[in-house]
């Protein structure tokens, strides 16, 4: 089993969302958990549902959050969605993707961030 350091975080999360034109469940799982492995995440779990006529979606339970893959086999594309409360485990991933046979087309050249500040006992959103 992974050993998890335990660290205090700011309420903030970094997400990366993009498209690429694979469906191969196997060619999407290598790649993607090897740009996970890379980037230093912390694997705990992967699980996968195929749905008839061959598209599926597939989730890593990450200790820093999750990436989720869900294909649109109809016009052979893929939703990639990383969302981590580490921006330099983030950024490192978004690398090493772009380093592969295949391009994702990112929504975003940066990553998203998300934040939650607490005032008093309000919950104000940044985005």
């Amino acid at each position: 089993m992974t050993q998890i350091t335990p660290k205090i975080l700011p309420p903030k999360v970094f997400n990366l969302k993009g498209w690429v034109q694979l469906i191969d469940q196997e060619q999407l799982k290598n790649h993607f958990e090897a740009g996970l492995i890379g980037a230093g995440f912390n694997v705990l779990d992967y699980s996968s549902h195929q749905f008839p006529f061959n598209g599926f979606t597939a989730f890593w339970l990450l200790a820093e959050s999750h990436l989720a893959l869900h294909t649109f086999t109809e016009g052979g594309w893929c939703y990639v969605e990383l969302t981590s409360c580490n921006a330099e485990k983030a950024t490192a991933f978004k690398g090493l993707i772009s380093e592969l046979e295949f391009e994702v087309n990112w929504e975003q050249e940066a990553l998203e961030v998300s934040s939650a500040e607490v005032y008093q006992g309000h919950l104000k959103i940044n985005s």
